[in-house]
């Protein structure tokens, strides 16, 4: 059924800021600019309340209607949805509370909604959008709360029997142990020193490459550039620095990493739709 599909990107997940998954709220703007066919090694929670689409999962392709919610395994291979509606996106790797956190006797619904998972399952009637607008809402509260919405998301995924699963069966994607270890050094090194500028020689030199094969490497397991990884990086921090009104934006762009203040605001446009300031603004909007 994916003949007509490249070979699935890797999608390396990037967890904000003091918060131990990635969660994100998409709203008339361009994730991707056109669906990408990907994999992670995280697990994945997507949420859109409304609209209706083509829904590719693996070895599984259907549609859905009235909004949907799914939950999906590590590295099984998807198609992004469209951007017609607002979408939010959670991603976690299975041990993100720790190594064994599954394994506490009051997780154990929880650790088999996780087994379920690998196949990919996609929730239905009320339990669609009472979850999801759950998960909507966790957008809008600060980490320790979100954490506690996640454990309550999870519970309730796990319990509820308005559910289908796709049954993706054996098509997750193996991933090189090589390119995985090579990523999350890359990954690890970038947290560590986006607010300076990191040659490509010293980034390539991390991971024993030339710069030319890393830059290569990077842009096909990634679909991105370098560069575009450390802006990334750079605007997740600057939307935290955003919060505090006694800062600046020139500022706030310095602390961040860019030495232009044009070049900032580009990227941030470009990056989450709107500019520091209407950023600034709506965080403003949500707190009164």
């Amino acid at each position: 059924m994916t003949d007509n599909l490249n070979k699935p990107t890797f999608e390396k997940i990037a967890p904000g800021f003091g918060s131990s998954f990635f969660l994100r709220k998409f709203e008339h703007e361009s994730w991707h600019e056109k669906p990408q066919w990907h994999f992670h090694p995280e697990y994945e929670i997507v949420y859109i309340p409304q609209g209706s689409g083509k829904r590719h999962v693996g070895d599984h392709i259907g549609r859905y209607q009235g909004g949907e919610l799914i939950f999906l395994g590590p590295n099984l291979p998807h198609l992004s949805y469209s951007q017609k509606y607002v979408e939010v996106v959670l991603q976690m790797k299975e041990d993100f509370l720790g190594p064994a956190f599954l394994d506490i006797p009051e997780f154990q619904a929880i650790k088999h909604l996780f087994e379920r998972a690998k196949k990919g399952i996609v929730f239905l009637g009320t339990a669609k959008h009472a979850i999801g607008d759950q998960l909507l809402a966790m957008t809008e509260r600060e980490p320790f709360d979100r954490l506690l919405t996640l454990l309550d998301i999870l519970q309730a995924m796990a319990t509820t029997e308005e559910f289908q699963s796709l049954q993706a069966n054996g098509f997750a994607v193996e991933v090189n142990p090589q390119d995985q270890k090579r990523m999350e050094e890359i990954y690890a090194f970038v947290e560590e020193h986006f607010q300076r500028t990191i040659p490509l020689e010293e980034i390539a030199s991390l991971v024993s490459m030339t710069v030319p094969a890393f830059c290569r490497y990077f842009k096909k397991l990634t679909s991105r550039t370098f560069t575009q990884l450390v802006n990334e990086f750079r605007i997740v921090y600057a939307s935290r620095l955003l919060r505090n009104d006694h800062l600046s934006i020139s500022a706030i762009s310095f602390e961040s990493g860019f030495n232009n203040l044009s070049h900032f605001n580009k990227q941030f446009r470009q990056i989450t739709g709107v500019s520091p300031r209407e950023f600034r603004q709506n965080l403003r909007q949500v707190v009164s």
